[in-house]
């Protein structure tokens, strides 16, 4: 099982960045895939859900209306698009998989390794 995640680095506030998470090892189209994200110094906090079939979405209170999650699940990935990004967003960014959301209590049956994301100009 192997999930790899891709598209992080330095943005300037206000601006943009697409992760991805490409899957493997597992049946992906049954199972739910999640973001999260751990700043330095601070506890892991949830960032969204989706479910199995792509047609549920959930975020956090801190994204909503600036992120957006998808998946394709033709090409096993799910993605994390970012808008209008925050010096706060600056974290490394986990994705998940999981027979539930994460935010629904589930807590993830596979993890990535992460990818960094900094706001800062």
């Amino acid at each position: 099982v192997q999930l790899v995640e891709s598209g992080g680095g330095l943005v300037q506030p206000g601006g943009s960045l697409r992760l991805s998470c490409a899957a493997s090892g597992f049946t992906f189209s049954n199972y739910y895939m999640s973001w999260v994200r751990q700043a330095p110094g601070k506890e892991l906090e949830w960032v969204s859900d989706i479910n199995s079939g792509g047609g549920s979405t959930f975020y956090a209170d801190s994204v909503k209306g600036r992120f957006t999650i998808s998946r394709d699940n033709a090409k096993n990935t799910v993605y994390l698009q970012m808008n209008s990004l925050k010096p706060e967003d600056t974290a490394l960014y986990y994705c998940a998989a999981g027979t539930s959301g994460l935010a629904a209590g589930g807590t993830g049956d596979y993890w990535g390794q992460g990818t960094q994301v900094t706001v800062s100009s």
